[in-house]
Protein backbone atom coordinates (compact mmCIF):
# COMPACT_ATOMS: atom_id res chain seq x y z
CA UNK A 1 0.00 0.00 0.00
CA UNK A 2 1.44 3.19 -0.80
CA UNK A 3 1.32 6.22 1.11
CA UNK A 4 -1.24 8.13 -1.15
CA UNK A 5 -3.38 5.27 -1.18
CA UNK A 6 -3.04 5.35 3.06
CA UNK A 7 -4.12 8.79 2.77
CA UNK A 8 -6.75 8.86 0.52
CA UNK A 9 -8.77 5.57 2.51
CA UNK A 10 -8.27 7.30 5.74
CA UNK A 11 -9.41 11.02 4.05
CA UNK A 12 -12.52 8.33 3.18
CA UNK A 13 -12.84 7.44 6.93
CA UNK A 14 -12.93 10.56 8.31
CA UNK A 15 -16.13 11.56 6.09
CA UNK A 16 -18.69 9.25 7.91
CA UNK A 17 -20.45 11.98 10.74
CA UNK A 18 -20.29 8.82 12.74
CA UNK A 19 -21.07 10.69 15.48
CA UNK A 20 -21.91 8.68 18.93
CA UNK A 21 -23.91 11.34 20.91
CA UNK A 22 -27.07 12.55 18.64
CA UNK A 23 -29.61 9.54 17.37
CA UNK A 24 -29.99 11.78 14.35
CA UNK A 25 -26.21 10.14 13.15
CA UNK A 26 -27.23 6.53 13.38
CA UNK A 27 -27.29 5.50 10.09
CA UNK A 28 -23.70 7.33 9.16
CA UNK A 29 -22.46 5.42 12.46
CA UNK A 30 -23.43 2.21 11.23
CA UNK A 31 -22.54 2.91 8.04
CA UNK A 32 -19.04 4.40 9.06
CA UNK A 33 -18.69 0.32 11.01
CA UNK A 34 -19.70 -1.20 7.86
CA UNK A 35 -16.85 0.83 5.71
CA UNK A 36 -14.36 -0.13 8.81
CA UNK A 37 -14.91 -4.26 7.90
CA UNK A 38 -14.32 -4.29 4.86
CA UNK A 39 -11.31 -2.13 4.92
CA UNK A 40 -10.22 -4.83 7.65
CA UNK A 41 -11.08 -7.74 4.91
CA UNK A 42 -9.27 -5.63 2.44
CA UNK A 43 -6.19 -5.85 4.59
CA UNK A 44 -6.30 -9.49 4.81
CA UNK A 45 -7.68 -9.92 8.33
CA UNK A 46 -11.14 -12.21 9.42
CA UNK A 47 -12.90 -9.33 10.07
CA UNK A 48 -16.89 -9.43 11.77
CA UNK A 49 -19.52 -6.29 12.74
CA UNK A 50 -21.11 -7.61 16.15
CA UNK A 51 -24.19 -5.59 17.74
CA UNK A 52 -23.83 -4.40 21.39
CA UNK A 53 -27.12 -2.33 23.54
CA UNK A 54 -26.10 0.45 21.66
CA UNK A 55 -23.72 1.28 18.15
CA UNK A 56 -22.04 -1.98 16.57
CA UNK A 57 -18.38 -3.21 17.91
CA UNK A 58 -15.75 -4.05 14.48
CA UNK A 59 -13.45 -6.85 15.46
CA UNK A 60 -10.72 -8.48 13.04
CA UNK A 61 -8.12 -10.88 13.57
CA UNK A 62 -4.88 -12.54 11.33
CA UNK A 63 -4.31 -16.19 11.80
CA UNK A 64 -3.72 -17.32 15.03
CA UNK A 65 -1.35 -19.31 15.90
CA UNK A 66 -0.34 -21.51 19.33
CA UNK A 67 2.63 -20.08 21.42
CA UNK A 68 2.68 -16.41 20.25
CA UNK A 69 1.44 -13.67 22.21
CA UNK A 70 -1.70 -12.14 21.51
CA UNK A 71 -2.47 -8.26 21.29
CA UNK A 72 -5.68 -6.14 21.67
CA UNK A 73 -5.82 -3.27 19.60
CA UNK A 74 -8.55 -0.98 20.71
CA UNK A 75 -9.77 1.69 19.53
CA UNK A 76 -13.01 3.81 18.09
CA UNK A 77 -14.52 5.07 14.94
CA UNK A 78 -17.32 7.58 16.61
CA UNK A 79 -16.92 10.97 16.92
CA UNK A 80 -17.73 14.52 19.21
CA UNK A 81 -20.46 16.51 17.68
CA UNK A 82 -18.57 18.86 15.66
CA UNK A 83 -20.57 22.15 17.07
CA UNK A 84 -20.14 25.20 16.80
CA UNK A 85 -20.21 24.30 13.09
CA UNK A 86 -19.42 28.36 12.16
CA UNK A 87 -15.65 27.69 13.78
CA UNK A 88 -14.94 25.54 11.55
CA UNK A 89 -12.50 26.70 8.83
CA UNK A 90 -13.82 23.64 6.68
CA UNK A 91 -16.53 21.52 7.35
CA UNK A 92 -16.21 19.13 9.54
CA UNK A 93 -16.90 16.52 7.60
CA UNK A 94 -14.96 17.64 4.01
CA UNK A 95 -11.45 16.15 5.14
CA UNK A 96 -8.65 18.63 4.11
CA UNK A 97 -5.06 18.48 3.74
CA UNK A 98 -3.24 21.87 5.05
CA UNK A 99 -0.11 22.88 5.97
CA UNK A 100 0.73 18.80 6.89
CA UNK A 101 -2.05 18.08 8.60
CA UNK A 102 -5.30 16.38 7.92
CA UNK A 103 -8.37 18.67 9.36
CA UNK A 104 -11.78 16.96 10.28
CA UNK A 105 -13.76 15.75 12.67
CA UNK A 106 -12.14 12.31 13.87
CA UNK A 107 -8.63 13.10 12.86
CA UNK A 108 -7.06 12.42 15.59
CA UNK A 109 -9.83 11.48 17.90
CA UNK A 110 -9.33 8.41 16.81
CA UNK A 111 -10.12 7.76 13.55
CA UNK A 112 -6.17 8.96 12.30
CA UNK A 113 -4.54 7.15 15.20
CA UNK A 114 -6.71 3.85 15.16
CA UNK A 115 -6.35 3.62 11.27
CA UNK A 116 -2.31 3.77 11.70
CA UNK A 117 -2.63 0.44 13.38
CA UNK A 118 -4.22 -1.20 10.64
CA UNK A 119 -2.49 0.05 8.09
CA UNK A 120 0.69 -1.07 9.76
CA UNK A 121 -0.84 -4.55 10.16
CA UNK A 122 -1.50 -4.48 6.57
CA UNK A 123 1.78 -3.70 5.35
CA UNK A 124 3.43 -6.01 8.05
CA UNK A 125 1.13 -8.46 5.97
CA UNK A 126 1.90 -7.60 2.53
CA UNK A 127 5.94 -7.47 2.72
CA UNK A 128 6.41 -10.15 4.80
CA UNK A 129 2.73 -12.59 4.72
CA UNK A 130 2.31 -12.93 8.67
CA UNK A 131 2.50 -11.02 11.55
CA UNK A 132 5.03 -12.21 14.46
CA UNK A 133 2.04 -12.19 16.80
CA UNK A 134 -1.58 -12.76 17.31
CA UNK A 135 -3.51 -9.57 16.95
CA UNK A 136 -7.14 -8.97 17.71
CA UNK A 137 -9.13 -5.57 16.70
CA UNK A 138 -11.76 -4.15 18.92
CA UNK A 139 -13.18 -1.01 17.09
CA UNK A 140 -15.96 0.47 18.84
CA UNK A 141 -18.69 3.39 18.30
CA UNK A 142 -19.70 4.49 21.40
CA UNK A 143 -16.50 5.57 22.89
CA UNK A 144 -17.36 9.28 22.99
CA UNK A 145 -20.42 8.78 25.25
CA UNK A 146 -18.40 6.51 27.43
CA UNK A 147 -18.80 2.88 26.41
CA UNK A 148 -21.92 2.30 27.99
CA UNK A 149 -21.86 -1.32 26.43
CA UNK A 150 -18.46 -2.17 25.78
CA UNK A 151 -17.75 -3.37 28.91
CA UNK A 152 -20.97 -5.84 29.07
CA UNK A 153 -19.47 -6.84 24.97
CA UNK A 154 -16.18 -7.48 26.66
CA UNK A 155 -17.91 -9.81 29.06
CA UNK A 156 -20.21 -12.20 26.76
CA UNK A 157 -16.96 -12.10 24.54
CA UNK A 158 -14.44 -12.56 27.04
CA UNK A 159 -13.26 -16.44 25.30
CA UNK A 160 -12.88 -14.33 22.21
CA UNK A 161 -10.84 -11.24 23.70
CA UNK A 162 -8.20 -13.65 25.12
CA UNK A 163 -4.95 -11.90 24.90
CA UNK A 164 -2.04 -10.84 26.75
CA UNK A 165 -1.95 -6.92 26.24
CA UNK A 166 -4.30 -4.03 25.54
CA UNK A 167 -2.68 -1.35 22.60
CA UNK A 168 -4.61 2.21 22.78
CA UNK A 169 -3.38 4.94 20.55
CA UNK A 170 -6.13 7.47 21.81
CA UNK A 171 -4.06 9.33 23.54
CA UNK A 172 -1.31 12.83 23.30
CA UNK A 173 2.44 13.14 22.62
CA UNK A 174 3.99 15.93 25.30
CA UNK A 175 5.35 17.65 22.10
CA UNK A 176 6.15 17.08 18.10
CA UNK A 177 8.72 14.03 17.55
CA UNK A 178 8.82 13.33 21.19
CA UNK A 179 7.81 9.67 21.97
CA UNK A 180 5.18 9.54 24.43
CA UNK A 181 4.28 6.46 27.19
CA UNK A 182 1.03 7.43 28.99
CA UNK A 183 0.73 5.25 32.21
CA UNK A 184 -2.01 7.03 33.70
CA UNK A 185 -5.38 8.52 32.72
CA UNK A 186 -8.19 10.81 34.13
CA UNK A 187 -11.57 8.86 34.98
CA UNK A 188 -15.11 10.95 34.06
CA UNK A 189 -18.19 11.62 35.74
CA UNK A 190 -20.71 13.91 33.84
CA UNK A 191 -24.18 14.94 35.09
CA UNK A 192 -27.01 16.92 33.71
CA UNK A 193 -28.84 19.32 36.30
CA UNK A 194 -32.08 20.60 35.32
CA UNK A 195 -33.97 23.02 37.74
CA UNK A 196 -38.07 23.74 36.96
CA UNK A 197 -39.39 26.57 38.03
CA UNK A 198 -42.86 27.80 36.87
CA UNK A 199 -44.45 25.68 34.91
CA UNK A 200 -44.21 27.87 31.65
CA UNK A 201 -42.34 31.14 30.72
CA UNK A 202 -43.27 34.16 32.88
CA UNK A 203 -43.60 37.83 32.06
CA UNK A 204 -40.76 39.06 33.78
CA UNK A 205 -42.71 42.53 34.55
CA UNK A 206 -46.29 40.82 35.60
CA UNK A 207 -44.49 37.85 37.87
CA UNK A 208 -40.87 38.62 38.30
CA UNK A 209 -40.16 39.04 41.72
CA UNK A 210 -43.01 36.96 42.71
CA UNK A 211 -41.31 33.44 41.90
CA UNK A 212 -37.59 32.27 41.80
CA UNK A 213 -35.95 32.12 38.26
CA UNK A 214 -34.28 28.93 37.46
CA UNK A 215 -31.80 30.89 35.61
CA UNK A 216 -30.33 32.84 38.35
CA UNK A 217 -30.99 29.67 41.24
CA UNK A 218 -28.64 27.64 38.77
CA UNK A 219 -26.14 29.86 38.50
CA UNK A 220 -25.70 30.33 42.23
CA UNK A 221 -26.10 26.65 42.64
CA UNK A 222 -22.99 26.37 40.06
CA UNK A 223 -21.08 28.71 41.74
CA UNK A 224 -21.05 27.04 44.76
CA UNK A 225 -18.90 23.82 43.37
CA UNK A 226 -15.58 25.34 44.24
CA UNK A 227 -13.89 27.91 46.35
CA UNK A 228 -12.09 30.85 45.63
CA UNK A 229 -8.86 29.03 44.88
CA UNK A 230 -9.81 26.88 42.52
CA UNK A 231 -10.09 24.01 44.99
CA UNK A 232 -13.84 21.42 43.88
CA UNK A 233 -16.32 22.59 47.05
CA UNK A 234 -18.12 19.22 47.22
CA UNK A 235 -17.63 17.75 50.71
CA UNK A 236 -16.03 14.33 50.44
CA UNK A 237 -14.45 14.96 46.76
CA UNK A 238 -10.76 14.63 47.46
CA UNK A 239 -10.77 11.80 49.70
CA UNK A 240 -9.97 9.46 47.41
CA UNK A 241 -7.53 11.28 45.72
CA UNK A 242 -3.79 9.17 45.16
CA UNK A 243 -1.16 12.07 45.87
CA UNK A 244 1.34 11.75 43.37
CA UNK A 245 4.60 10.21 43.94
CA UNK A 246 8.31 12.11 43.75
CA UNK A 247 9.45 10.36 40.93
CA UNK A 248 6.64 11.63 38.56
CA UNK A 249 7.01 15.39 39.94
CA UNK A 250 10.66 14.82 39.09
CA UNK A 251 10.23 13.43 34.98
CA UNK A 252 7.06 15.63 34.19
CA UNK A 253 9.69 18.77 35.87
CA UNK A 254 11.99 17.76 32.80
CA UNK A 255 9.28 17.61 30.05
CA UNK A 256 9.30 20.41 26.89
CA UNK A 257 6.31 22.41 28.77
CA UNK A 258 6.32 25.87 29.42
CA UNK A 259 3.19 27.62 30.89
CA UNK A 260 3.69 29.93 28.01
CA UNK A 261 3.44 27.38 25.28
CA UNK A 262 0.57 25.98 26.96
CA UNK A 263 -1.46 29.28 27.30
CA UNK A 264 -0.93 30.02 23.80
CA UNK A 265 -2.42 26.71 22.60
CA UNK A 266 -5.78 27.54 24.89
CA UNK A 267 -6.03 30.87 23.61
CA UNK A 268 -7.24 31.77 27.30
CA UNK A 269 -5.89 34.97 28.09
CA UNK A 270 -4.29 33.32 31.50
CA UNK A 271 -4.19 30.01 33.08
CA UNK A 272 -5.97 29.23 35.98
CA UNK A 273 -6.56 26.10 38.42
CA UNK A 274 -6.08 25.11 41.62
CA UNK A 275 -3.57 26.97 43.91
CA UNK A 276 -0.76 24.74 45.01
CA UNK A 277 -0.05 22.71 42.18
CA UNK A 278 1.74 23.08 38.98
CA UNK A 279 -0.10 23.54 35.72
CA UNK A 280 0.86 19.54 34.64
CA UNK A 281 -0.41 18.42 38.10
CA UNK A 282 -3.52 19.87 37.57
CA UNK A 283 -4.56 18.70 34.01
CA UNK A 284 -3.00 15.18 35.29
CA UNK A 285 -3.10 14.49 38.66
CA UNK A 286 -6.06 16.68 40.14
CA UNK A 287 -9.72 16.08 39.42
CA UNK A 288 -11.70 18.65 38.50
CA UNK A 289 -15.71 19.76 38.16
CA UNK A 290 -16.19 22.00 34.75
CA UNK A 291 -19.51 23.63 33.65
CA UNK A 292 -19.77 22.38 29.96
CA UNK A 293 -23.29 23.67 28.86
CA UNK A 294 -25.83 26.23 29.99
CA UNK A 295 -29.52 26.07 29.04
CA UNK A 296 -31.76 28.51 29.84
CA UNK A 297 -34.70 31.64 28.46
CA UNK A 298 -34.33 33.14 25.51
CA UNK A 299 -31.47 32.97 23.47
CA UNK A 300 -32.80 35.27 19.73
CA UNK A 301 -31.89 38.19 18.79
CA UNK A 302 -33.40 41.03 20.96
CA UNK A 303 -35.36 40.89 24.43
CA UNK A 304 -37.73 38.90 25.32
CA UNK A 305 -38.62 39.75 29.18
CA UNK A 306 -39.52 36.38 30.62
CA UNK A 307 -38.89 34.50 34.33
CA UNK A 308 -37.74 31.22 32.27
CA UNK A 309 -39.41 28.08 33.45
CA UNK A 310 -36.39 25.80 33.31
CA UNK A 311 -32.62 26.11 33.34
CA UNK A 312 -29.92 23.29 32.52
CA UNK A 313 -26.41 22.85 33.05
CA UNK A 314 -24.04 19.78 31.68
CA UNK A 315 -21.77 19.05 34.45
CA UNK A 316 -18.42 16.84 33.74
CA UNK A 317 -16.12 15.44 36.76
CA UNK A 318 -12.62 14.42 35.22
CA UNK A 319 -11.10 11.60 38.38
CA UNK A 320 -8.07 10.74 39.39
CA UNK A 321 -6.45 7.44 41.04
CA UNK A 322 -8.16 6.10 43.72
CA UNK A 323 -11.42 7.83 42.62
CA UNK A 324 -14.19 6.36 42.32
CA UNK A 325 -17.04 7.54 40.02
CA UNK A 326 -20.26 5.66 41.22
CA UNK A 327 -19.40 6.80 44.78
CA UNK A 328 -19.13 10.43 43.70
CA UNK A 329 -22.08 10.17 41.74
CA UNK A 330 -24.12 10.22 44.82
CA UNK A 331 -21.70 12.68 47.17
CA UNK A 332 -22.59 15.66 44.24
CA UNK A 333 -26.03 15.13 43.69
CA UNK A 334 -26.74 14.82 47.34
CA UNK A 335 -24.86 18.48 47.45
CA UNK A 336 -26.61 19.81 44.61
CA UNK A 337 -29.70 18.80 45.74
CA UNK A 338 -28.85 19.77 49.56
CA UNK A 339 -27.55 23.10 48.31
CA UNK A 340 -30.53 23.89 46.00
CA UNK A 341 -33.50 25.95 47.71
CA UNK A 342 -36.87 24.92 47.52
CA UNK A 343 -38.47 27.77 45.37
CA UNK A 344 -37.35 25.47 42.39
CA UNK A 345 -37.70 21.46 41.48
CA UNK A 346 -34.26 20.09 41.03
CA UNK A 347 -33.74 16.97 39.23
CA UNK A 348 -29.64 15.18 38.66
CA UNK A 349 -29.62 13.17 35.75
CA UNK A 350 -26.96 10.73 35.26
CA UNK A 351 -25.22 10.70 31.85
CA UNK A 352 -21.84 8.17 31.66
CA UNK A 353 -18.45 7.67 33.85
CA UNK A 354 -15.30 5.94 33.54
CA UNK A 355 -12.77 5.33 36.31
CA UNK A 356 -8.99 6.36 36.10
CA UNK A 357 -6.39 4.28 35.13
CA UNK A 358 -2.91 4.09 36.41
CA UNK A 359 -0.36 1.08 35.07
CA UNK A 360 3.29 0.36 36.02
CA UNK A 361 5.20 1.44 33.14
CA UNK A 362 8.24 -0.96 33.93
CA UNK A 363 6.39 -3.70 33.05
CA UNK A 364 7.52 -6.41 30.40
CA UNK A 365 5.25 -4.96 27.91
CA UNK A 366 6.12 -1.45 29.46
CA UNK A 367 9.85 -1.74 28.37
CA UNK A 368 8.81 -3.47 25.14
CA UNK A 369 6.70 -0.34 23.92
CA UNK A 370 9.28 1.94 25.23
CA UNK A 371 11.66 0.68 22.66
CA UNK A 372 9.59 0.93 20.38
CA UNK A 373 8.38 3.74 21.12
CA UNK A 374 12.22 5.22 20.55
CA UNK A 375 13.13 2.92 17.51
CA UNK A 376 10.42 5.09 15.78
CA UNK A 377 10.93 8.29 16.85
CA UNK A 378 14.90 8.70 17.81
CA UNK A 379 14.16 9.82 21.34
CA UNK A 380 14.19 9.18 24.92
CA UNK A 381 10.22 8.34 26.14
CA UNK A 382 8.41 10.92 28.01
CA UNK A 383 6.20 9.37 30.54
CA UNK A 384 3.33 11.24 31.24
CA UNK A 385 -0.29 10.97 32.83
CA UNK A 386 -2.85 12.40 30.70
CA UNK A 387 -5.93 14.35 31.55
CA UNK A 388 -8.35 13.02 29.18
CA UNK A 389 -10.41 10.08 29.82
CA UNK A 390 -10.34 6.55 27.82
CA UNK A 391 -12.80 5.09 30.55
CA UNK A 392 -12.62 1.45 28.85
CA UNK A 393 -9.41 0.90 29.58
CA UNK A 394 -10.03 -0.15 33.85
CA UNK A 395 -12.83 -2.53 32.01
CA UNK A 396 -9.94 -4.12 30.15
CA UNK A 397 -8.58 -4.78 33.50
CA UNK A 398 -11.81 -6.00 35.12
CA UNK A 399 -13.31 -8.02 32.88
CA UNK A 400 -10.22 -9.42 30.80
CA UNK A 401 -7.51 -8.93 33.40
CA UNK A 402 -5.26 -7.04 30.73
CA UNK A 403 -3.32 -4.21 31.58
CA UNK A 404 -3.17 -1.41 28.69
CA UNK A 405 -0.11 0.64 26.40
CA UNK A 406 -1.24 4.15 25.94
CA UNK A 407 0.81 5.02 22.95
CA UNK A 408 -0.70 8.51 21.78
CA UNK A 409 -0.19 10.13 18.70
CA UNK A 410 -2.35 13.35 19.14
CA UNK A 411 -0.17 16.83 19.61
CA UNK A 412 -1.31 18.94 22.51
CA UNK A 413 -2.81 21.40 19.46
CA UNK A 414 -4.89 18.53 17.55
CA UNK A 415 -7.99 20.61 19.05
CA UNK A 416 -10.05 17.10 19.63
CA UNK A 417 -13.26 18.07 20.52
CA UNK A 418 -12.82 21.45 19.21
CA UNK A 419 -13.38 22.79 15.52
CA UNK A 420 -10.30 22.48 13.17
CA UNK A 421 -9.38 18.98 14.46
CA UNK A 422 -6.67 18.32 12.82
CA UNK A 423 -3.76 15.03 12.38
CA UNK A 424 -0.25 15.81 11.34
CA UNK A 425 0.27 13.36 8.27
CA UNK A 426 3.90 12.77 9.68
CA UNK A 427 2.37 11.37 13.14
CA UNK A 428 0.26 9.08 11.10
CA UNK A 429 2.88 7.40 9.39
CA UNK A 430 4.70 7.33 12.41
CA UNK A 431 2.35 5.60 14.00
CA UNK A 432 1.88 2.90 10.96
CA UNK A 433 5.83 2.24 11.56
CA UNK A 434 5.09 2.27 15.68
CA UNK A 435 2.82 -0.24 15.09
CA UNK A 436 5.05 -2.67 13.51
CA UNK A 437 8.33 -2.42 15.47
CA UNK A 438 5.72 -2.69 18.62
CA UNK A 439 4.19 -5.82 17.56
CA UNK A 440 8.17 -7.15 16.92
CA UNK A 441 9.46 -6.12 20.14
CA UNK A 442 6.43 -7.92 22.12
CA UNK A 443 6.89 -11.02 20.23
CA UNK A 444 10.49 -11.17 21.32
CA UNK A 445 9.19 -11.11 25.15
CA UNK A 446 9.60 -14.62 26.78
Amino acid sequence: MSRDDALNDLIEFLRFPSVSADTQFKPQVEACADWLLQRFKKAGLDAEKLPTGGNSVVLARNDHRPGRKTVLIYGHYDVQPPDPLALWQTPPFEPVIRDGRIFARGSTDNKGQIFAHLVGVEKSLQSKGDLPVNVIFLVEGEEETGSPHLEDFLRKNITALTADIVVISDTGMVAPGIPTFTYGLRGILCLEVRLTGPAADLHSGIFGGSVANPATVLIELLAKLHDQHGKVAVPGFYDRVKPLQSWERERWATLPFNDEAWLKTTGAPALYGEEGFSNLERVWARPTAEINGLESGYQGEGPKTIVPSRATAKLSFRLVPDQDPTELRGIITKFLTQNCPPTVAIDVIFQHQGKPYLVEPGSLFGQAAQRALEKTFGQPVAFIREGGSVPITQSFKDVLHLDTLLLGLALPDAKAHSPNENFPIENFEEGIRLNQRLLEEIAELK
